[in-house]
């Protein structure tokens, strides 16, 4: 026979049990809490415009951190990660923060906006790499002065009885005779003032002065040497090494009877400085295959195609501007340089041109391909005409 337990001590058994299970409760609680404090709080580096700070945040995003260092951020201003993206302790936060630039090319000048540091990083990300002169050096960082820079032009020189095709990427007509090697003599004239801009295709006469002393220096033109080249596509070229004039001293022995020069005979001519060949790249590289422009129902890349054919290009075309794309953003809606601030599929920079399309210009592949097929039909005329100017120039 079981013993009864009284009531008096079962209450008191209740109580304990119930005391018991509370404390576990707010132990657990806390336990909890202190977790999701510890996950929480963490220490992030954020480097805004090239200056580094570290951040105490509480918070899982990248906008958590950018919010806790009160570092504003506006739509064409760059993030890495993105914001919307988790953020461990220990991680790195970069902001670029987007200014307008004021750029003179070759004495247009234009207004640009660009999320760039340095001199050098945002002629890279406007795909001037190449053969420019600029105003300033690559690695001073960018203010408030206009970035001037000279493109690579070709000018058509008319000295001593020949004509010489010299390339340079001076600003100057002064400083393109310099590159090119022409040797100005006291009294020689120049169809050109020597301080106006130098422009693609600009022909200069060179004068030669009357003289009747015993030392006589002409130009000496320079050869071209073409060699093929299979990463550039066929029908463009590129001048690797830029020719330069040569320079032949001529002596003569001058015969002068009352201050008339009656005889003049060449007693030696020296090749004083000799011309350096000019070396140009042919490309050989087929366009983009016609055949190879399958595209998946359903991509930015069928879209590409389709919009590509309403305005008359067809499969010719949308193979250059398929290889284009592919090139400039792999087709992503979302493609970002983290240097120049370009965005989208066609790299627009910066990115908020293509606002002029549609305000979802950000999300909406339509938007952009509509927008790039408009600038490249104002400025190429075709996608294959951006594509050759990008194979020789490096960017379009």
């Amino acid at each position: 026979m079981t013993q009864a337990v009284p009531p008096r001590a079962q209450r008191r058994a209740v109580g304990r049990l119930a005391r018991v299970t509370a404390q576990a409760l707010v132990l657990a609680l806390v336990a909890a809490s202190t977790t999701a404090f510890a996950v929480l709080h963490k220490r992030v580096e954020v480097d805004v415009d090239g200056t580094t700070v570290q951040v105490d945040a509480f918070g899982r995003t990248v906008a958590d951190v950018l919010a806790a260092a009160h570092v504003s951020v506006g739509p064409d201003d760059v993030v890495a990660p993105e914001q919307a993206s988790p953020i461990a302790a220990g991680g790195l936060v970069v902001v670029r923060h987007s200014r307008e630039l004021t750029l003179d090319i070759d004495g247009q000048q234009q207004q640009i906006w660009t999320t760039a540091l340095t001199v050098g990083e945002a002629v890279e990300g406007l795909g001037l790499r190449d053969n420019v002169r600029l105003s300033a050096s690559r690695s001073e960082r960018l203010d408030a002065r206009v970035l001037r820079v000279s493109t690579q032009k070709t000018i058509h020189l008319a000295v001593d009885g020949q004509v010489i095709d010299g390339v340079t990427s001076a600003a100057t007509v002064r400083d393109a005779l310099r590159d090119i090697g022409l040797v100005l003599d006291e009294g020689d004239q120049v169809s050109v003032p020597l301080d106006a801009a130098a422009v693609d295709g600009l022909v200069v006469m060179v004068t030669r002065a009357a003289t009747s002393g015993q030392k006589v220096t002409e130009a000496v033109p320079f050869d071209t040497q073409q060699i093929d080249d299979p990463t550039l596509v066929s029908g463009t070229t590129k001048v690797k090494v830029a020719g330069r004039a040569g320079v032949r001293t001529t002596t003569y022995d001058v015969q002068v009877v009352g201050g008339v020069v009656v005889s003049r005979t060449q007693l030696s001519s020296v090749l004083t400085s000799p011309p350096v060949t000019q070396v140009v790249l042919l490309g050989t590289k087929p366009l983009p295959n016609p055949a190879l422009v399958a595209v998946a129902p359903g991509t930015a890349q069928a879209l590409g195609k389709d919009m590509a054919a309403a305005r008359g290009w067809g499969d010719n075309e949308f193979a250059c501007l398929l290889q284009l794309w592919n090139e400039e953003s792999g087709w992503r809606v979302n493609a970002q340089n983290v240097y120049s601030g370009a965005y989208g599929i066609p790299q627009a920079l910066p990115g908020s041109k293509m606002a002029s399309v549609g305000a979802d210009w950000q999300t909406n592949p339509a938007t952009q391909i509509t927008w790039g097929l408009n600038y490249i039909a104002g400025r190429y005329g075709t996608p294959c005409g951006a594509y050759n100017h990008k194979s020789s120039a490096g960017w379009y």
